[in-house]
């Protein structure tokens, strides 16, 4: 994974942790979810996963990944094992579609899904061969902060209605995790985040609370978060230390009150107050809340992109 990445997106890498924790999760069987392709020497030289996603809640999304060491690229490799991924999509949704409780009406959907970098044809041709079509582009964005974070506060209706920002705290984990849940409901391909995997995210050694940033209503419920992260082995390949916003998120009932200019600004100020030089963060493109727009208002440029393809089955 690590070599195809090298060539893919230079300038960061999937952590080994990251990998190594899929191997704790219930909904993962790598003994029926992973096929490995080896050498005559016993050697990995690719592997495909197919993973569903644990929700069951008016969809079933199995997220196809793999990869090919690069100087045995284009050896029909990787169609051999992608044939097997999307086989085993296809009976990772059967099982679960057989498995649903019958609801009368109930209007659910399946599909089949893989990323790619926007520069990898290969990759995209490789799916659009088996029928998937590109449906969403997102971008990387990039933020130098050696010249300090913007600064945006609360708007006055916000702060006069109790609305504070406050440094993330164990303590509110799953309030997290269900406050991200409702943010994302109406987002493209999100499905609910559920507690085992969530618990892996923010108890990882990459999650940063110190850097992470919470909205709180005056009773202490959750109304905005951005959740950052901090991997130094990117540092080199970047050209720079950084910090991840991985989440950026805000609840249904207060989007559109100028919650997410300052929770994000909040984040960069204390990742710029760490020391770190650029912050990095992901984006839909076509996001219904307009948050390419808001990032770059921020500061925020934009660097790479990747395309989802997809199978709706």
């Amino acid at each position: 994974m690590v070599a195809a990445e090298r060539v893919d997106h230079p300038t960061w890498t999937t952590p080994r942790e990251d990998v190594a924790d899929t191997f704790d999760l219930a909904h993962i069987d790598h003994s029926r979810d992973t096929v490995l392709a080896l050498d005559a020497e016993g050697t990995v030289i690719a592997f495909g996963s197919s993973f569903l996603h644990p929700s069951r809640e008016g969809a079933l999304n199995v997220h196809l990944s793999g990869a090919v060491l690069p100087m045995l690229w284009r050896r029909g490799i990787g169609s051999a094992v992608f044939g097997w991924q999307y086989a085993r999509g296809l009976e990772q949704l059967a099982e679960a579609a057989g498995a649903l409780p019958g609801v009368p009406g109930e209007d659910w959907s399946a599909q089949l899904r893989v990323y790619a970098e926007e520069s990898n044809r290969g990759n995209q041709r490789l799916a659009e061969s088996a029928g998937l079509a590109a449906e969403r582009w997102f971008a990387t964005m990039l933020r130098d902060l050696t010249d300090g974070a913007p600064e945006v506060s609360l708007p006055a209706a916000a702060q006069e209605s109790g609305l504070r920002i406050v440094a993330y705290t164990h303590d509110r984990d799953d309030d997290a995790r269900l406050a991200r849940n409702d943010a994302f409901r109406d987002h493209w391909g999100s499905l609910p985040s559920q507690p085992e995997s969530w618990a892996k995210f923010v108890g990882g050694e990459f999650f940063r609370p110190d850097l992470s940033r919470l909205v709180v209503e005056a009773d202490g419920t959750i109304a905005a978060l951005c959740l950052a992260s901090v991997n130094e082995e990117d540092w080199a390949s970047l050209g720079a230390s950084n910090s991840y916003i991985d989440l950026i998120g805000v609840v249904r009932a207060r989007r559109r009150q100028g919650l997410a200019p300052a929770v994000v600004a909040a984040t960069l100020r204390a990742i710029a107050d760490a020391g770190l030089q650029k912050a990095v963060l992901d984006v839909d493109t076509a996001s219904p809340t307009g948050a390419d727009a808001l990032y770059e208002g921020l500061g925020f440029m934009a660097d790479e992109r990747s395309v989802a393809l997809v199978a709706h089955i």
